[in-house]
Formats: structure tokens, sequence, C-alpha cells
């Protein structure tokens, strides 16, 4: 149950300067502006500027689909957005050149080695690109899971933070491949569908959008996984994430070296695996939302126990559908700010939710009670505005109440009895005559039940 202990007295302890937070920020800020000054250089030095700028235009238009399909995802716990951007500017930046950097060095290594350009290049996409590219992807969620800890909750998470990064990734990569594609049609002349900028539009942003993200999220799954164990099984909290790194690279392997096996390769790889994949990680996905909107039906009902919350707000707060009633609720009688601050409410209930199950399952650390007093006082400040609307959308989105008997069919005593969709009560000699029997319709098939029969005229003995 929670608690309201006094606010601990911490020891002043001296931090060295690279401790201090504007010092990381700062430091990780220089690293990805620098990365992101040398990639657009490189970029524009493969496709010239006419290519870069056509490369750039058509390579965003994806970006906000793939973004807005992973914030909504995340809609039940959403993370901060700071951490979004992180991901998606480590994978355009960071990410991308370290994949152009080790791509063409190994490339180049390997057909010096063996005399063979086109066999390196072969080797390069199905080996070298997909260890070096899920790698550098996987860095920048193993430094969510690992300094964001409190935002990292479950699969979920996992895959809100490997899909944003590896969306970053494909926008760069997609800007190199159109740029190409567009300087090869000015060398050729070609213009329009038959040209090889739409070929590559239509196969990189119409076809595969979600390739990248696809190999990446098994990367953010293993360290959902992880997030979700015990303490106690380090083992299992360090191979859980590997597996899905090297799950990532061999689907990207497969996908990367399609165009090896035939001119209908490509095709036969896609049908056969990524549609599958997708629709199976998509399922999972759906699933682990409901399973976080669960955990929160089960864990708010301690806090209504204990005062914070009101006894319809549990079953509001696990409904996504009551949850946006509540918005629109606050939106029509508070304005905008109503909106925000239920908003923010249903995200701290949620967050004191998964805490509080972290701390039934021994991973909440030493910070778990300081913690929680913050997200409970946070809720506090807000329950004048988020109550009403919640209580309004508890209302609007409760389960109808069942159906009630009519009087005609009470009559010796059974307790409910269905027979059939016709529900013809037994009669004859062996109809039972207790005068409290019951013959009350199925509720699926309440809407053919029979008229009442008629009563026997008060004149005829």
């Amino acid at each position: 149950m929670a608690t309201c202990p006094p606010c601990p007295i911490r020891p002043h302890r001296h931090t060295h300067w690279w401790q201090r937070p504007w010092v990381r920020y700062g430091a990780l800020i220089t690293l990805l502006a620098l990365s992101g000054l040398v990639i657009l250089a490189l970029v524009r030095e493969q496709t010239g500027t006419r290519g870069f700028l056509v490369g750039l235009g058509l390579a965003v238009l994806p970006v906000p689909l793939l973004v807005a399909a992973f914030r909504w995802l995340d809609r039940v716990d959403p993370g901060p957005w700071r951490n979004l951007v992180f991901c998606f500017a480590w994978g355009a930046c960071a990410a991308a050149l370290i994949a152009i950097v080790a791509n063409s060095f190994a490339t180049r290594w390997i057909a010096t080695a063996t005399a063979d350009p086109a066999s390196a290049d072969t080797l390069g996409a199905t080996v070298i690109a997909p260890v070096v590219e899920e790698s550098a992807k996987a860095a920048a969620v193993l430094l969510v899971f690992l300094f964001r800890r409190r935002d990292f909750n479950g699969i979920v998470d996992g895959v809100v933070v490997a899909g944003i990064t590896a969306t970053g990734f494909a926008f760069t990569e997609n800007i190199l491949y159109l740029g190409n594609a567009f300087g090869t049609d000015q060398l050729t002349g070609d213009r329009g569908i038959a040209s090889v900028t739409a070929a590559t539009f239509f196969v990189r942003v119409v076809m595969s959008p979600f390739a990248h993200p696809l190999f990446t999220v098994l990367t953010g799954i293993g360290f959902g996984i992880a997030a979700l164990s015990p303490g106690r099984h380090h083992l299992r909290r360090s191979l859980l994430p590997l597996a899905g790194l090297l799950l990532a690279m061999g689907m990207h392997a497969l996908w990367n070296g399609s165009a090896a096996f035939g001119d209908y390769g490509f095709f036969a790889v896609y049908a056969a695996f990524m549609v599958p994949a997708f629709g199976l990680l998509t399922w999972l996905v759906v699933w682990s939302r409901q399973r976080e909107l669960r955990t929160v039906r089960a864990e708010l009902p301690a806090y209504v126990a204990a005062g914070w919350l009101t006894p319809a707000e549990p079953y509001a707060l696990g409904s996504m559908r009551a949850r946006r009633i509540a918005r629109r609720y606050a939106r029509r009688h508070a304005g905008k700010e109503g909106a925000r601050a239920v908003a923010r409410y249903e995200a701290c209930a949620t967050s004191v939710a998964f805490l509080r199950q972290r701390g039934r399952r021994g991973r909440a650390g030493a910070g778990f009670t300081v913690r929680e007093r913050e997200l409970l006082d946070a809720l506090w400040h807000l329950r004048g505005v988020a109550r009403p609307a919640l209580e309004h959308a508890a209302r609007a989105t409760a389960p109808p109440a069942p159906r009630p008997v009519p009087p005609w069919a009470y009559g010796h005593g059974y307790g409910p009895v269905t027979y059939g969709p016709y529900f013809q009560p037994p009669h004859g000699p062996y109809a039972p005559r207790h005068p409290q029997a019951t013959y009350a319709p199925h509720p699926r098939y309440a809407p053919y039940a029979p008229c009442p029969p008629p009563r026997p005229h008060p004149h005829r003995p």
C-alpha cells in the first residue's frame, strides 16, 4: 500500500565536473551535431547537391507515418519526447556515420584481399552491413536502457525506442539511395515511372518503409523482455538483448541477400518472411499493450484503498477508449490545458502502476519510495481537473446492466433455465409445479424470446 514517508536527507557529496547533467547533455549534443555535419557532407559528396535535395524531399515522406505509428503504440505509458529525439538523431547521424565508414572500409579491404570487387560488394551487403548497422542502432537502445531505466518498462518501450532509432537510420539511408538514383537518371536521361528514382522510391518507401524498424525492433524486444526479468537473473538479462540483436542481424542479412536468389528473390523473401514477421511482431506489440492496460487495472486498486484514487479511476485508466473520452471531456469543459492535465494524470497513474509492479517483483531499486511519492503528489495536484473527466469516462464506458427477467417468466423456483432458442417452458405431466420456477431466456437469444402467455379470462372457470 502506498505510504507517505518523510523526504530523505541526502548527504552532500562532491560531484566531479563530468558527472554533472549539463556536461553530459552538452557532450551528447555535440557528438550528435558533429556526426550530423559529417554525414551531411558525405551524403552530399556522393549524391551532389541536386541529388541530395531530391533524396531529402522523398526520404522525409514516410518519417511522420512511422513516428506516429510508434507513438501510437506508446500511448499507454508514453515516454518523454527527449528520448525519442535522441533515438532519431542517433539513428540518422551517429549510426548512419558508423555504418557508412565501417561498410566502406570493410568492402574495400575485402576487395583488395580477394581481388574480386563484385564478391566484395555481395559479401559486404549480406554479412558486413547487417552486423555493423544493427550494432550501431542497438547502441541507442542500450544507452536508453542503461541511463533512462525509469522510462524503459517493457516490450512496448523497447519496440518504440528501437523503431524510432531505425526510422532515423532509414531516413539517412534513403537520402543516399534516392540521391544516387536521381544522379543515375540525370546521366541516362530517364524520366517518370521508368526511372531508377521511381523504382527506388517504390521499393524503399512504398513497399518496405518498415524494413529497418522491423530488424531493430527484434533487438528492442530483447531489451524489453530483459527489463521485465527479475533483477536476480543477471544471465538472462544479458543474453536476451544479445539474442534479439542476433535475430535482427539474421533478418537483415536475409533481406539484403534476397537479390542473390534470382529475379524474383526479393519478392519471395518479402512475401515469405517479411510480411509474416511484420504481422507477428504487430500482434506481439498489440498484445503487450493490452497487457500493460491489465497491469494498470490490477495495480491501481491499492491506491484506491489508500485514498489516492477514486474507485472509478482504475477502470477508466485501464481502457484506451475511456482515456480518450476523458481527454475529450476535459477539452470541452476546461480547454486545451485541461486536456493536457488529464493526459499528464493518465501518464503519472500508469507510471505508478508499473512502479508498483516492479516493486512487487523486486526490481524497483532504492529510489522506489521517493519516485512513488513524486508521482502521487503529481496526481494529487492534477486531481481537480482529471477526476471529473475520468469518472465521466468510466460511466460512459461501463458495461451495460444485465437484462432483467420479465415477470411472466417466473414460475417454479428452479433458477434460470434455458430451453434452446425458442425458450418453450416444460409442459405436460413432467412440468415442475413449484411456484418459484424461473424461465429466463439466454442473453444471446433475448431479442427472440416469445411473448408472454395469455392470461385466463376472469369469468371463465
